[in-house]
This record gives C-alpha cells, sequence and structure tokens, in this order.
C-alpha cells in the first residue's frame, strides 16, 4: 500500500496526467491546421469550379453572338448550281450510243 502513488515503472501519476494533456494538446493543435487546409484547399476549389461555369457561360454567349447572321439557313444546297468540271463527260464520243443488241 505504500506505492499506491506510483502506477508502473516508476512514473508517478502527476507525470501521467501532464504527458495526457500535452499529447491532448498537440492532437487538438494538429487537427486544427490540418482542419483549415482542408477548408483553405476546398474553398480554392469552390471558386475553381465558379470561374470554369462562368466561362462556359461566357464561351456559349460570345459563340451565339459570333454565329447570328453569318451562317447560311440549313434549308439552302449551296451546292445546287455549281459548274460541270468533270472533263472526262466533254471528252467522251461514245456517250450517246446504245450498247445492248437487243433492245
Amino acid at each position: 500500500m505504500k506505492n499506491l502513488s506510483k502506477i508502473s515503472n516508476g512514473v508517478n501519476k502527476k507525470t501521467l496526467i501532464i504527458l495526457i494533456v500535452l499529447i491532448t494538446i498537440v492532437l487538438l493543435i494538429a487537427l486544427g491546421t490540418g482542419g483549415y487546409i482542408y477548408w483553405n484547399k476546398w474553398k480554392k476549389l469552390q471558386v475553381g469550379k465558379d470561374a470554369l461555369e462562368k466561362s462556359g457561360e461566357a464561351a456559349e454567349t460570345i459563340t451565339g453572338s459570333a454565329t447570328k447572321g453569318v451562317l447560311p439557313s440549313l434549308g439552302t444546297n449551296p451546292l445546287e448550281n455549281k459548274p460541270d468540271i468533270n472533263p472526262a463527260d466533254k471528252s467522251n464520243p461514245f456517250k450517246n450510243i446504245k450498247t445492248n443488241p437487243f433492245e
């Protein structure tokens, strides 16, 4: 009963309590620092997402205003009045000759 103030291997209760308090303080400081760093990175990430969304909307607006009235309508065929530039059509002398003798 004489050694009630000693826990094991000669460590005082007072020393053990001080050690536990110091470890708790170090853990709280580490968790606080880690939480702040995580929050700061998350905040920067949110700002980046907002900027990306705004740039996408701006690109759509610019594209819409740049193409307004410039593109042809979809109902027209630009190759409808194309010139005849195939030289084989003009140089074939046997174009109108029938080749089937049974007709």
